[in-house]
């Protein structure tokens, strides 16, 4: 299949500010057996899960020695979340919203992907069931997610499906929306916008219920899949540093976009080989740790979970996922 047409909108991105000097700790690799292990998600036992680019969803142990194949979604499972009822709640690219029963693999499809959910990327979940959800972009499947970003449409939604069953979108014009996180006492919900590299929160109970601001501005990566710490953080996957020809080329006519987009895809600018993941406060945006790094085996994180100390990544481009012990202090 050729690549779609693309009709850019012409947007000035803010100056970025300055990387941060190295900080990340030693990575401990586990290698999975398949591409693309884009997220991750631990349970109370410890068991990581993740989704890989055929299709299956993988569990491996606590110890990293045992990696099983729980379901096979036919699909492109992204984001993972628990499920009250212990089931997975996966993000899938292809097939939509999906729960997964983690002991025979039955795969029960809430909403189908199709004209209403292009691409279900990530995902909460609160207590009683409630979900809130990213359809990143209503003109593009995830194959072509550059030309969201190089397009600058703003098609993106975060919806919310509450347990009768009904779905309502709660913010859209999002451009190319991502990960979703909900508060731990689930007063706000956070959504990424990869293609503004900024963070969006959206009170749901309180004085501003409804009410929808910035919570971090003029990130300087691509922020992708987001969650909920054990610790209360807002943790963020930012999977590559902003590139100053894209900030560029996003202020420029249409035109020279379009004929960008021509050019093949091995002749376009790769992305650099960082792992990069952040936290904030949730409450205040104030920024509380930052790890960054170049690593020989591991690269592109876009997704990131923190687990009593312990911070695992997911990765889109790596056959394995990657965990690092959380350092007693920290701050940037």
């Amino acid at each position: 299949m050729g690549r779609p047409r693309i009709e850019p909108v012409v947007w000035r991105a803010p100056r970025p500010g300055r990387k941060p000097k190295p900080s990340l700790p030693p990575l401990t690799v586990h290698q999975v057996t398949g591409a693309g292990a884009e997220d991750v998600l631990v349970d109370e036992h410890g068991h990581v899960f993740t989704g890989v680019e055929d299709g299956r969803v993988l569990r491996l142990t606590a110890d990293g020695r045992r990696l099983d194949t729980i379901a096979d979604t036919g699909g492109r499972p992204l984001g993972l979340e628990l499920y009250p009822d212990g089931r997975l709640l996966v993000c899938d690219a292809d097939k939509g919203l999906l729960l997964v029963d983690k002991k025979d693999g039955e795969i029960e499809v809430l909403i189908p992907s199709g004209p209403g959910l292009r691409v279900c990327n990530n995902a909460a979940v609160a207590q009683d069931g409630t979900i809130y959800f990213t359809d990143s972009s209503s003109r593009f499947d995830l194959e072509f997610w550059r030309a969201d970003i190089l397009e600058h449409s703003g098609t993106g939604r975060l919806l919310r499906r509450s347990p009768d069953g009904s779905v309502e979108t709660l913010l859209d014009g999002l451009h190319f929306a991502n990960g979703v996180a909900l508060a731990a006492d689930e007063s706000y919900v956070v959504v990424a916008q990869t293609g503004e590299y900024c963070l969006n929160r959206l009170w749901l109970t309180g004085d501003r219920a409804g009410e929808s601001d910035l919570l971090a501005d003029n990130l300087p990566a691509f922020p992708d899949n987001i969650s909920t710490g054990s610790d209360g953080l807002i943790w963020i996957a930012l999977a590559a540093p902003r590139d100053p020809v894209v900030d560029l080329l996003l202020r420029t006519p249409p035109r020279v976009r379009q004929v960008l987009w021509r050019v093949p895809e091995r002749l376009q600018p790769k992305e650099k080989r960082l792992v990069w993941v952040r936290a904030i406060d949730g409450a205040t945006g104030r920024l509380v740790h930052d790890f960054y790094g170049k690593v020989p085996d591991y690269h592109m994180v876009t997704g990131v979970r923190e687990h009593q100390g312990t911070v695992y990544l997911g990765s889109l481009n790596e056959r394995a996922i990657a965990l690092f012990a959380l350092p007693q202090t920290s701050h940037p």
